[in-house]
């Protein structure tokens, strides 16, 4: 029974640490991971498993508490940050157009991938990727 519960939560912290490289959830399933880990090693010790698994709760949710004040706090940016851009050329969905912002010309793209934006329109930007702006049309904001 040791070595089937040992093997147990081995198998538990390999899949949850291998899901945070698949599906990322900002550690939580990596610190959830490494506390199967820890519960591994106490299961050697022949420690009830319903034990086990309040021990692995509680080192999970110390875990994840503790992850969050190491990292840092980063802002998310809302629809209040967004600033006003004017389109130069026509944005095709799903495609790329110019704008003005900030009195230069940066290449965009709408946030909604179906949706077209005329030219010499107002649109907010609502981030950066990289080069390109994403952008929302101004007036569906304002409906």
């Amino acid at each position: 029974m040791l070595l089937t519960s040992t093997i147990l939560w081995l198998l538990a912290g390999a899949v949850l640490c291998l899901m945070e490289l698949f599906f990322p959830t900002a550690f939580v399933e990596f610190t959830m991971g490494l506390s199967a880990f820890a519960v591994a090693l106490v299961s050697l010790t022949g420690l009830n498993m319903s034990l086990q698994i309040g021990l692995w709760m509680v080192l999970s949710l110390v875990l994840v508490f503790l992850s969050r004040r190491l990292l840092p706090n980063r802002k998310v940016p809302t629809i209040e940050d967004a600033k006003e851009a004017e389109t130069l050329t026509e944005i095709l969905p799903g495609q790329a157009g110019r704008v003005i912002y900030e009195g230069n010309s940066w290449r965009a793209r709408c946030e909604d991938y179906q949706m077209a934006i005329a030219p010499n329109q107002k649109v907010l930007v609502v981030r950066r990727e990289g080069n390109t702006l994403i952008v929302v049309p101004e007036h569906l904001l304002h409906s």
